[in-house]
């Protein structure tokens, strides 16, 4: 499993976010990756102001991507041609393989 630590700046939260002190993420490291496979994100708070995130490496690739204005453009225009009909089915593409 392959984890990032991704820093930001947030100064509040709500009752619903995975979140862990930095006291405790230091104490039970093991315990919060294997929170962090399966959540994939995990909140640290350090003097009670979330400032870090450990997130998995598929959610930091999604929003990598999804932070990236060609790739979303070629999304809209791939469901452009979807309404309009203008695509090919499985069958078309691969056959009987």
């Amino acid at each position: 499993m392959k984890l990032v630590l991704v820093v930001c700046e947030m100064y509040s939260y709500n009752g619903h976010m995975n979140v862990i002190s930095s006291t405790k993420l230091r104490n039970n490291l093991a315990d919060a990756l294997k929170k962090v496979k399966g959540d994939k994100y995990l909140l640290v708070s350090h003097r009670g102001k979330i400032n870090t995130a450990i997130v998995d490496i598929d959610m930091l690739e999604d929003i990598l991507e999804l932070s990236d204005s060609k790739y979303l453009k070629s999304i809209r225009e791939s469901r452009e041609q979807y309404k309009k009909g203008e695509y090919y089915t499985f069958e078309e593409v691969f056959g009987n393989i």
